[in-house]
């Protein structure tokens, strides 16, 4: 068992972390109170192909390893984890639905060649306000009409929905069906009838666009679908296994993140004649969060590897997600009390990278769906 990372992996790591700081960090802040998002640093990293790094060559990737996105998700997140979860939808969730889908190779390069490069950006429509946790419960309904489908409903929590260029869209072809009907479209922006909704106004991730999407006879052809009727909810359940491991990495680099600026805060701190990481409670407390953090790395990473060598990575995936996130928020609320009056404040980041923890560990399956999904497994061999 070899713990040491290739120096492929250390190449992305080490051009996420420069990217990160910077470009993200000098303006983080600031974006974090107006609520806009980098579109131009977006498409800037973009050109470097980091988005399509798990994608084959041959579709428009670059041919590298989970683990090689994953470890650029995380050296992003640790900066500006609102970056981070653009980043991970982008490529796992919306990504992730292409590549998972039985679409023929020439629909998968057209929607997923675009993106890996930053050209376009792509979005995941499953969540309806009926249907969150119970993906099940949807409501869009996709009616045949000639060569084309036409979509009627709506989405919500769509995380870069109103900069999307492509959506793909989780939908019923019929209702009665439930979920044995259920197929997945790619829905190009500007298509007449499919518009954005309400933009959320959120406690954190400020600068990520999270919207609803509406769908109002909305039609698309034929070719757009990239999973039948009976494939879609098969196909949301895998490409959420991927987008977990992607979350995990976000709430990873919110931990590995927060912690640092809580380690070099205690070593200039003086309090009672000496430096606070001098005082026991406070440094024990920095032994346990860095163990912590390291349990929550070897599980990311392990799912990571699960998922590129083709093993079964949904229980792995899980226990990433749900470790790597409750860390997130464990380590940020830690480094906001660590720092007393000064973890209040914005000028130190922590109290901004605590209120990004808190949805890590909600969205994308909340920490609960992940102890469904892991204890459903007991006693299976």
């Amino acid at each position: 068992m070899n713990f040491e990372l290739t120096n492929e992996q250390k190449d992305i790591q080490k051009l996420a972390r420069d990217f990160a700081e910077k470009e993200l960090l000098p303006q983080v802040r600031e974006r974090d109170e107006s609520g806009e998002f980098p579109l131009e640093a977006f498409r800037k990293l973009g050109k470097t192909g980091i988005y399509g790094l798990p994608y084959p060559k041959e579709l428009g990737g670059m041919g590298g390893s989970y683990l090689s996105y994953i470890l650029a998700v995380e050296e992003i997140s640790k900066v500006d984890a609102a970056f981070g979860i653009a980043f991970s939808v982008d490529t796992s969730l919306y990504g992730g639905s292409i590549m998972n889908s039985s679409a023929p190779d020439e629909i998968k390069k057209k929607f997923l060649a675009p993106i890996t490069y930053g050209e376009k950006i792509g979005s995941f429509g499953l969540t309806e306000h009926s249907a969150g946790s119970d993906a099940a419960g949807q409501h869009t309904v996709a009616t045949k009409d000639g060569d084309s489908y036409v979509i009627n409903g709506s989405k919500c929590f769509n995380t870069n929905g109103p900069l999307a260029d492509y959506t793909v869209i989780y939908c019923l072809t019929d209702p009665e069906l439930g979920t044995k009907g259920m197929a997945a479209f790619v829905v190009e922006k500007g298509t007449p009838g499919f518009t954005v909704g309400h933009v959320e106004n959120k406690m954190g991730i400020r600068t990520a666009m999270v919207s609803d999407m509406i769908l109002d006879n909305v039609r698309v052809p034929a070719e757009n679908m990239i999973a039948k009727p009976g494939e879609g909810f098969k196909l949301a359940m895998k490409t959420l296994d991927g987008g977990r491991i992607g979350v995990g990495a976000q709430g990873l680099g919110i931990a590995e993140g927060a912690y640092e600026i809580a380690r070099q805060y205690l070593m200039q701190r003086q309090q009672f004649g000496k430096p606070l990481n001098k005082q026991q409670y406070l440094a024990f407390k920095m032994a346990e969060l860095a163990t912590d953090i390291e349990k929550a790395k070897l599980l990311l990473y392990k799912a990571a590897l699960c998922k590129e060598e083709g093993q079964p990575y949904s229980i792995p995936a899980a226990m990433a997600k749900m470790t790597c996130t409750d860390t997130a928020m464990k380590v940020a609320t830690e480094a906001v009390q660590m720092l007393g009056g000064n973890g209040y404040m914005k000028d130190y980041h922590v109290e901004r990278m605590m209120r990004d923890a808190k949805i890590t560990e909600i969205y994308e399956g909340t920490s609960e769906v992940q102890r469904m999904v892991i204890s459903s497994h007991l006693g299976v061999k």
